[in-house]
């Protein structure tokens, strides 16, 4: 049982670390707190970060209840979550010509709470993160049972707060870190993420195929 609560806690943090990638959110970051004190841009990090973890915690509470009201199964969902992170994976992996310059331009100055939008949606837990989210929330809701399944949500939402610490610290530190990787360095993390993305979004579209076939096989 233990095993597979430290199972639950690594996948999760591996599949939205990749995901939110902090550290290609750390450009707009600084772009958009440019104008703010030190303290101001702390507190703005802290903000985007509590966001990201109530909205996935949120997520995981309800996913199941979700797929059950929409009729969705858990090979269906692997699927889908698949295909979305293989394509996010490569978007990071081939980036489009246009740059974070656009968004920063966008959401720069006294508008909306920029701590919640852009940060904490879409950037740090958009689409991508949420469909891993609903798709473990239904992994532990169908091999997990009583007690065991209160464990293995408790799990999952330990990983989200890991991604969300982990998150935090990249941002508070976003000055230091790109003045340390720079430009390139930023692009290449970027695109070895991206990898690692699409590798998982094959992971699940191939489990999911194969939960198909299984049930078809069964009849």
């Amino acid at each position: 049982m233990f095993v597979d609560l430290i199972e639950y806690v690594v996948v999760v943090f591996i599949g939205l670390l990749p995901i939110a990638n902090p550290f290609s959110t750390a450009p707009l970051f600084i772009g958009l707190t440019s104008d703010r004190t030190e303290a101001a841009r702390h507190k703005i990090a802290t903000r985007a970060c509590l966001n990201m973890a109530a909205i996935l915690l949120v997520f995981l509470i309800a996913g199941s209840l979700v797929l059950s009201f929409f009729g969705i199964t858990i090979n269906g969902l692997r699927v889908a979550g698949g295909m979305i992170i293989g394509f996010i994976g490569f978007r990071m992996l081939f980036p489009p010509p246009a740059s974070n310059a656009d968004v920063v331009e966008q959401h720069h100055g006294d508008g909306p709470d920029i701590a919640f939008t852009p940060l904490a949606v879409p950037m740090l837990s958009g689409p991508g993160s949420i469909a891993v989210i609903i798709g473990m929330s239904a992994e532990v809701a169908a091999r997990e049972i009583g007690s065991d399944r209160i464990w293995g949500y408790f799990s999952v939402g330990l990983g989200i707060i890991l991604t969300a610490l982990a998150c935090w610290l990249v941002l508070r530190a976003s000055g230091t870190v790109l003045r340390f990787f720079g430009a390139s360095g930023i692009d290449a993390l970027t695109r070895i993420m991206g990898f690692f993305l699409i590798c998982i979004g094959v992971e699940f579209v191939a489990g999911g195929v194969s939960g198909f076939a299984e049930a078809l096989i069964s009849g």
